[in-house]
């Protein structure tokens, strides 16, 4: 075979791939785990089942992709909203908010059907645990960095990573109804609480 020939058919392969994980994301959003089947994935992607068995022969093959999917987007998700930006107050302020709306994106949506699951599933959660611990660790180096502030000085560490955990739990009170306005009235109170807070510190 010519490599002109394999080099489409693989483009082909890894275009399908692709459709069918950013499809089980979907999925995960939109019907949770239980919802979330192959034929139902495969459907959303616009392929077939056949297809789809091809680059995944089973659910667990498919999902065990599509976590380590989620977790990449997520990263680089947040590596593009939180771009390097000038000293002051508007700075927190927007790094504050821009973190409450990736919480509150569809992509969280999903992981948070996978912690769901992977709460009873103890092979699911041998896969999630350690990729939700490797977004975290990398969430709050990228947010320090995104902040401006010196993880050095007394307490910053932790209300860095108070911001994280406050921005997490808005997101999950976000998932059963719009909480946007409470949330970004929260998020302007927490910026500014935070902006005080760092510009007062010693040093």
């Amino acid at each position: 075979m010519s490599e002109a020939v394999r080099e489409p058919r693989q483009d082909r392969s890894r275009a399908t791939r692709a459709r069918l994980l950013a499809a089980a994301v979907d999925c995960l959003a939109d019907v949770g785990w239980s919802g979330s089947t192959v034929s139902v994935v495969a459907e959303r992607a616009g392929v077939s089942r056949g297809a789809a068995q091809h680059h995944f022969p089973t659910r667990e093959d498919l999902f065990t992709a599509a976590i380590e999917y989620v977790t990449e987007e997520r990263l680089a998700h947040m590596r593009d909203g939180l771009p390097n930006l000038p000293p002051g107050r508007d700075r927190i302020e927007y790094v504050v908010h821009a973190i409450g709306e990736m919480y509150s994106s569809k992509l969280f949506r999903a992981a948070l059907q996978l912690w769901v699951a992977a709460s009873s599933d103890d092979q699911l959660r041998a896969q999630v645990v350690p990729l939700e611990a490797q977004l975290g660790r990398e969430a709050h180096r990228l947010t320090v960095a995104a902040l401006g502030v010196d993880e050095t000085r007394p307490g910053v560490r932790e209300l860095v990573q108070a911001t994280l955990d406050m921005a997490r739990g808005l997101g999950l009170a976000n998932l059963l109804t719009d909480d946007g306005k409470r949330r970004r009235r929260v998020l302007d109170q927490w910026a500014s609480t935070l902006a005080a807070i760092v510009n007062d510190a010693p040093g």
